[in-house]
């Protein structure tokens, strides 16, 4: 029988299935640590990470039986997926169950940097009836009849597109390469160069997977370009922006404001950020909903079964 070994014991719901046809291992009400997985690995035929466990070139070593990493996550920067393939190892990961929720985090993130929620929230609490409320105070933009750039136009960014089109919003965007005019015409969507893009919109979404093409895709050059009333999103990694000069822009004027969702430097902003009205700050919210860590689970033992079994598609990673 084939055996499974799993980093976390979370979302156990989502491995019923998995359960039932093999040998599966999860830690007992915690996460296995690195040392663990280590020593356990060379048992195994395939494991299931999470997406903060970093299987690196020492631990793909040391699992001589491995077959299949399966990540349970989207992103897949905790593997050394070039090292992994190099190996004949087969990376999968769960892009469709957090291609909905991460997109409706952009939207409202949009929204909230946008119509000030967040900020007249604070405020409201903090200053009760001292807040000044007249008709010309707490003023934001309109998201309606504004452009959207968005930067990577893969399955989020399709689902964050359909989103925006639907509040009546224009929307641009910049790919590696164009979609097919059709596709194009079914979304609403025009390609731009990413200068033409940073210039026209008055959001925009980072929505591409990170890696060494794509870190500091946002910097001070980029931030330059845009619009002084332009809003910032970034539901995708942290170091897509480069969060020093993010922090200067916002300080100066150069953009009105940012939504973020991720960080440059772990798991929180720069200082900075924090004492910013202009900023909307979550600790990586995108895809946490109980239902979709259920789906994300559900996924990650649908790739397993897939690949042993062949009886189901299987999300493979085809490139670092």
């Amino acid at each position: 029988m084939k055996k499974i070994l799993v980093t976390f014991d979370m979302f156990r719901e989502g491995f019923t299935e998995l359960e039932n046809k093999y040998e599966v291992t999860f830690p007992n009400g915690r996460d296995f640590s690195y040392d663990e997985i280590s020593e356990m690995i060379p048992q195994y035929d395939v494991l299931c990470s999470m997406f903060d466990f970093p299987v690196d070139k020492a631990l793909i070593d040391r699992g001589v039986n491995l077959k299949l990493i399966a990540n349970y996550a989207v992103g897949y920067n905790n593997i050394d997926v070039a090292y992994a393939l190099s190996k004949g190892l087969t990376v999968a990961n769960t892009p469709d169950p957090v291609t909905a929720p991460t997109a409706n985090l952009a939207l409202g993130l949009m929204l909230d940097t946008a119509r000030r929620i967040t900020e007249c929230d604070r405020k409201l609490r903090a200053l009760g009836k001292a807040m000044k409320v007249g008709v010309l105070e707490n003023l934001g933009v309109s998201i309606t009849g504004q452009t959207l750039g968005i930067i990577g136009l893969g399955r989020i960014g399709k689902a964050l597109c359909k989103r925006a089109r639907a509040c009546g919003m224009n929307v641009i965007y910049n790919n590696r390469r164009p979609l097919y005019i059709e596709e194009e015409t079914k979304l609403g969507a025009s390609f731009v160069s990413m200068e033409e893009l940073l210039a026209q919109s008055d959001f925009v979404s980072l929505n591409v997977p990170y890696n060494q093409d794509t870190y500091h895709i946002i910097g001070e050059p980029e931030l330059k370009q845009m619009k002084p009333s332009a809003i910032l999103i970034n539901t995708g990694r942290g170091p897509l922006v480069d969060e020093h000069a993010l922090v200067k822009a916002l300080q100066e004027g150069i953009i009105r404001g940012a939504g973020l969702d991720v960080f440059e430097f772990g798991d929180y902003p720069l200082p900075e950020l924090l004492e910013m009205d202009n900023v909307v700050l979550t600790p990586h919210i995108g895809t946490q909903t109980m239902d979709a860590r259920i789906a994300m689970a559900r996924a990650v033992a649908n790739n397993v079964i897939g690949f042993l079994e062949g009886d189901r598609a299987v999300s493979r990673v085809l490139r670092p």
